[in-house]
Protein backbone atom coordinates (compact mmCIF):
# COMPACT_ATOMS: atom_id res chain seq x y z
CA UNK A 1 0.00 0.00 0.00
CA UNK A 2 1.41 3.41 -1.11
CA UNK A 3 -0.29 5.68 1.06
CA UNK A 4 -2.70 7.08 -1.20
CA UNK A 5 -6.06 7.55 -2.05
CA UNK A 6 -7.34 5.41 -5.43
CA UNK A 7 -10.40 7.88 -6.99
CA UNK A 8 -11.66 5.99 -10.22
CA UNK A 9 -7.70 5.07 -11.28
CA UNK A 10 -6.34 8.55 -10.05
CA UNK A 11 -4.03 8.40 -7.01
CA UNK A 12 -4.71 11.18 -4.52
CA UNK A 13 -2.63 12.44 -1.48
CA UNK A 14 -4.31 12.21 1.50
CA UNK A 15 -3.27 15.42 2.60
CA UNK A 16 -4.84 16.78 -0.57
CA UNK A 17 -8.05 15.54 0.63
CA UNK A 18 -7.95 17.10 4.20
CA UNK A 19 -6.85 20.49 2.33
CA UNK A 20 -10.34 20.40 0.64
CA UNK A 21 -11.77 19.40 3.89
CA UNK A 22 -10.41 21.68 5.83
CA UNK A 23 -12.00 24.86 3.02
CA UNK A 24 -15.35 23.29 3.02
CA UNK A 25 -15.57 23.70 7.23
CA UNK A 26 -13.89 27.04 6.95
CA UNK A 27 -16.48 28.49 5.18
CA UNK A 28 -19.65 27.63 7.87
CA UNK A 29 -17.08 29.24 10.18
CA UNK A 30 -16.41 32.03 8.20
CA UNK A 31 -20.40 32.58 8.03
CA UNK A 32 -20.93 32.61 10.79
CA UNK A 33 -17.86 34.41 12.35
CA UNK A 34 -19.20 37.79 9.55
CA UNK A 35 -22.58 36.79 11.24
CA UNK A 36 -22.13 37.56 14.13
CA UNK A 37 -19.63 40.40 13.20
CA UNK A 38 -16.71 38.99 14.53
CA UNK A 39 -14.64 40.75 11.63
CA UNK A 40 -14.76 44.19 13.11
CA UNK A 41 -12.00 43.02 15.23
CA UNK A 42 -9.95 41.46 12.42
CA UNK A 43 -7.20 43.42 10.92
CA UNK A 44 -7.66 41.62 7.59
CA UNK A 45 -9.74 39.66 6.89
CA UNK A 46 -8.21 37.87 3.90
CA UNK A 47 -5.50 36.88 5.93
CA UNK A 48 -7.32 35.55 9.18
CA UNK A 49 -9.86 33.46 6.70
CA UNK A 50 -6.50 31.55 5.32
CA UNK A 51 -5.10 31.85 8.86
CA UNK A 52 -8.33 29.50 9.79
CA UNK A 53 -8.13 27.16 6.90
CA UNK A 54 -4.48 26.26 7.18
CA UNK A 55 -5.32 25.64 11.16
CA UNK A 56 -7.86 23.29 10.33
CA UNK A 57 -5.82 21.70 7.56
CA UNK A 58 -2.78 21.12 10.59
CA UNK A 59 -5.61 19.67 12.99
CA UNK A 60 -7.01 17.41 10.16
CA UNK A 61 -3.30 16.19 9.35
CA UNK A 62 -2.26 15.79 12.26
CA UNK A 63 -5.62 13.35 13.12
CA UNK A 64 -4.91 11.80 9.49
CA UNK A 65 -1.15 10.62 10.40
CA UNK A 66 -1.51 9.85 14.13
CA UNK A 67 -4.37 7.71 13.54
CA UNK A 68 -6.24 8.75 16.51
CA UNK A 69 -7.42 12.65 16.50
CA UNK A 70 -5.49 15.38 18.56
CA UNK A 71 -3.25 12.95 20.04
CA UNK A 72 0.27 14.78 20.82
CA UNK A 73 2.88 12.62 20.46
CA UNK A 74 6.44 14.02 22.03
Amino acid sequence: MNGQIDINGIYVHPLLIAAIVAYAVSLPIEWALARVGFYRFVFHRGLFDFALVVVLWGLLAAALSTGTPFALSF
